[in-house]
């Protein structure tokens, strides 16, 4: 079902007609791992490139800088507020950056985008190990926000969007089990590490493994880029603008005057908006509940392992349905997720919090993924994506200093979740509003 907006575009709600009740309806017969293997083995190399580096990414997230959260307050004099303030702050001025180092992309070759990326990576390592005082603290924040989940991620799924075409789900999905792996591995090691070592040596063994290991690895993987690219210009993939016309390709500017922008875009930050808060304050989180932060890392496997299933079945599904169709629905068990959380305490609660997430972030990564290019083209997808990840991380630079100061004022977390719940369905329901113009027309 497909619903005309006000801007002469359409904006596809409902699934086909009829899919869900049809067994494998939605799937087809292309719903296999076999399918996944074949794409895999024919774009291994390209494919690990995006891997990797979303991998890598993972630095620079608030889950993973939140395992180091009560080490630096303690260090700094810091509280819960101040220092979501600082990271709040060091948040906002990477999104403002990457609005015009993301749209680089667009012009400077991959490879070269690539290594400059790595090079701030590994640079804001060694800034936060190195840390004096909080002015230096809040640019090594900023470093680590604007290389990580700004610009290499930013590079890894404009890439899996632009050069795989209608396959940009598979794509987008394989890509970001990179990420999936970080999730599941580096805070059971980075706990192990801080206890070891404390956390300043911490970030210098990330800071050294990057540039002894990372940055090899991820130009190797770009080797022969330069034909791909030739490909790319000379036979540009056919594109369906499920969004608008098609074939329409958007510039920045066109993307900004377009209602439907400011109508989609809540419902495809709401979830990272609540994740950000929750993973930064995770400490807390442990504490308020009465369970271990070990055991709350432990569940992030279980974060993983639902992230993994919901981005290999997302991914063909976008592929099959289009990213559009989904969007309404990928926020349900985040919904589940803080309704565990405002009234169940059980340490088995955390493993379902931590796996209802996990769900709802693999469906995001496909859908985000090859939403804009469905709905906007790929010719300036770069310009388009930084956009979108520029406002994404100023949006998730409030969720830390916000929930850090409602926690200083006593508001208990599951106060927190139930807020977190009304803000997913006011963002969701926006989806809706364009259905109603129609309707009335």
């Amino acid at each position: 079902m497909a619903h005309r907006s006000a801007s002469g575009g359409e904006f596809q709600l409902g699934l086909a007609e009829g899919t869900l009740g049809r067994g494998a309806g939605i799937f087809g017969d292309k719903f296999s791992m076999q399918n996944y293997l074949t794409f895999v083995i024919e774009n291994r190399r390209f494919l690990a490139y995006g891997l990797l580096f979303t991998m890598v990414s993972s630095f620079g997230h608030t889950y993973f800088i939140g395992l180091f959260g009560a080490e630096i307050r303690a260090e700094f004099g810091l509280s819960h507020g101040s220092f979501g303030s600082i990271y709040s702050l060091a948040t906002l001025g990477s999104g403002v950056a990457v609005i015009w180092l993301g749209r680089k992309i667009d012009d400077v070759d991959l490879r070269l985008y690539t290594a400059l990326v790595c090079a701030a990576l590994v640079a804001a390592c060694f800034f936060l190990a190195l840390a004096p005082g909080v002015a230096f603290l809040t640019l090594a924040l900023f470093s680590l926000r604007l290389a990580g989940p700004g610009l290499t991620v930013h590079a890894a799924t404009t890439s899996m969007a632009r050069y795989f075409g209608g396959q940009r789900g598979k794509a987008s999905a394989i890509a970001s089990l990179g990420q999936t792996a970080g999730e599941a591995a580096l805070p059971l090691i980075a706990v192990a590490l801080i206890a070891a070592i404390g956390w300043r040596l911490t970030w210098g063994v990330l800071g050294t493994a990057a540039a002894l290991v990372i940055v090899p690895a991820v130009l190797w993987m770009l080797k022969g880029h330069g034909e791909r690219h030739r490909r790319l210009l000379e036979d540009p993939p056919a594109e369906t603008a499920r969004g608008g016309p098609s074939g329409r390709q958007y510039s920045r500017r066109e993307v900004l005057r377009d209602p439907r922008f400011y109508l989609i875009l809540p419902a495809t930050m709401a979830h990272l908006v609540i994740l950000s808060g929750l993973f930064f304050h995770q400490v807390h989180l442990a504490d308020s509940k009465g369970w271990s932060l070990t055991w709350l890392a432990t569940c992030f496997v279980g974060y993983a392992v639902a992230k993994v299933a919901s981005t290999l079945v997302s991914g063909q599904l976008v592929d099959r349905l289009g990213a559009q169709r989904l969007l309404p629905y990928y926020m349900a068990p985040t919904g589940m997720a803080m309704l565990a959380l405002a009234f169940f305490d059980h340490p088995a609660t955390a493993l379902f919090y931590m796996m209802a997430m996990g769900t709802s972030t693999g469906a995001w990564i496909t859908i985000s993924g090859a939403l804009w290019a469905e709905i906007y083209g790929i010719a300036h997808l770069g310009a388009v994506r930084a956009l979108v990840q520029a406002l994404l991380l100023i949006s998730v630079a409030l969720a830390p200093a916000a929930m850090g100061w409602l926690i200083d004022r006593g508001i208990t977390m599951e106060a927190i979740a139930v807020i977190c719940l009304g803000l997913g369905a006011a963002c969701t329901a926006l989806l809706y509003v364009p259905a109603v113009r129609a309707s009335n027309r």
